[in-house]
């Protein structure tokens, strides 16, 4: 059955490609030949009725002449003479065959007998020979009839292929009915050939299905069995899916357990056995320097070491605030006034990245319940990240705002942008999951930590960058009104 619905459908396809295929094609031959009509043939018939005009305007010049003896008139004949040339001229360039060359070749020899003939007139009646210039001046009559009707027949020419080309327009436009006309007959009987098979052996095994599916006795009415049996696979497979997704989100959670246990129990023996030796190996240092006289090339050997301790020093710091993070300690303080202590905390660090920062605040923030030194913390985090990533030379922005957000309300909003390198995609949805990095010697935990944090504060932080146009981090805390506010709000 599968077999014949998809023969059926494919016949279906077929015959409505190709017929739209024909169509097009139709259209474009059509489209071709009134081009050739309007282009050519058109143009052609044009410059052919202009030359006959050009012809006609010079009759009835000699005669003025003769009897008013004023030659302004020879003057207008000569220019209409030059404009009889210039269509000739405009006739040869559009001549497409042998035929038009030809019938141009007979106009052009009838029409120099024929001004030979006029000049002749004219030059009797100039030395006032009126009879002999009479008698040439009925000869100068045939001969312009002559020419008139070569320019006829010239015209006639390109008003047959006009209706030629009119002809072959109707003929394609005939077929291309019919054809449209037998892929409509087609399509409708290989519809009604499917609606047969779809009747009667596709909705009647499926009827039958869904009364042994019914348990409960509601079977719709006849004409509703797709939708009977649909709503009963939907209910399986929405149970399937809720399933799944609890069975997910328990071996994240379990997951995220074995991690947080696994650091909990790294940072503990870490605290113990790295963090005193290396504090002794500090004093120890900081008395050497003072100590000893050193070299310069000691001297910077001995700062790399301190520096690669410090270094040290903060990863497994980092490691500690993620598996033991402190309580929040909360106070009414504005936002603002947290995000001016990172500036002179990293003085010297944006002074070596050579980092320029740039706070964008109409109006400080208003006062919110927040831990300063947590928020002190992820700005910090923030800001040496994109230091960091500009690792040379750039700017850093922190935008602050006050804005409604649908999920959270009222919110106090801190953007924190640079113009690094920006994040790219692949990896823009794994930048706050814990232990992730691209850095050669980072810990994962920076933007984790930051996540957390915010949360924690019942705020949300995200992500947003244009890979190569720099990143931003939109930090979102919440904006609870006091009582005080409540009452005089009411």
């Amino acid at each position: 059955m599968r077999a014949r619905i998809y023969i059926i459908l494919i016949a279906l396809a077929f015959i409505t490609i190709a017929g739209g295929l024909v169509m097009v094609w139709y259209t474009y031959r059509m489209e071709n030949l009134l081009t050739s009509v309007t282009e050519k043939d058109l143009a052609a018939f044009e410059t052919a009725e202009a030359l006959e005009t050009a012809l006609v305007n010079q009759k009835g010049f000699v005669s003025y002449y003769f009897i008013e003896g004023d030659p302004e008139w020879l003057r207008q004949l000569g220019e209409y003479r030059q404009l009889f040339k210039e269509r000739m001229d405009d006739a040869r360039q559009t001549a497409a065959d042998a035929v038009e060359s030809t019938a141009l070749d007979l106009i052009k020899a009838e029409y120099t007998r024929y001004i030979t003939i006029k000049d002749r007139v004219i030059d009797h009646y100039q030395r006032g020979e009126r009879e002999a210039g009479a008698i040439l001046h009925r000869q100068a009559r045939d001969a312009f009839f002559a020419v008139l009707k070569l320019c006829e027949k010239y015209r006639d020419i390109h008003k047959q292929r006009i209706l030629k080309a009119r002809s072959e327009s109707s003929s394609q436009a005939l077929k291309l009915r019919i054809i449209a006309a037998t892929a409509v007959a087609i399509s409708i009987l290989l519809a009604m050939l499917l609606a047969f098979v779809l009747g009667y052996q596709v909705l009647r095994p499926v009827r039958r299905l869904a009364a042994e599916a019914d348990r409960k006795g509601d079977m719709p009415a006849a004409g509703d069995e797709v939708k009977a049996l649909s709503n009963t696979v939907r209910g399986l497979i929405q149970d399937v899916d809720e399933t799944q997704s609890e069975l997910q989100k328990s071996r994240e959670s379990l997951l995220q357990a074995e991690k947080m246990a696994l650091v909990g129990k790294l940072a503990a023996g870490m605290a113990h056995s790295i963090r005193n030796p290396f504090t002794s190996v500090k004093m120890r240092l900081f008395s050497l320097s003072r100590s000893l006289e050193l070299s310069d090339t000691q001297k910077e050997d001995f700062e790399v070491i301190s520096e690669e301790i410090r270094h040290i020093d903060t990863i497994v710091q980092n490691f500690l605030e993620f598996s033991r993070p402190p309580k929040l300690k909360m106070q009414s303080i504005s936002p603002s006034a947290v995000v001016d202590q990172p500036l002179q905390l990293l003085e010297h660090r944006l002074k070596s990245y050579d980092v320029s920062v740039t706070i964008q605040r109409e109006q400080p923030l208003p006062e919110i319940d927040v831990d300063p030194e947590q928020l002190k913390e992820v700005l910090v985090n923030l800001m040496v990240n994109a230091c960091e990533a500009i690792e040379k030379g750039g700017t850093i922005v922190i935008h602050e705002d006050k804005a409604m957000n649908p999920s959270e309300g009222s919110v106090a909003v801190i953007r924190v942008s640079d113009d690094g390198p920006g994040i790219p995609e692949a990896i823009r949805q794994k930048i706050f999951e814990p232990f992730f990095t691209t850095k050669e010697e980072g810990t994962g935990l920076g933007l984790s930590i930051v996540a957390r944090i915010i949360e924690e504060h019942g705020g949300s932080v995200t992500a947003e960058s244009i890979e190569g146009q720099g990143a931003a981090f939109v930090i979102s805390l919440p904006i609870l009104e006091t009582s005080h506010e409540q009452n005089f709000n009411h």
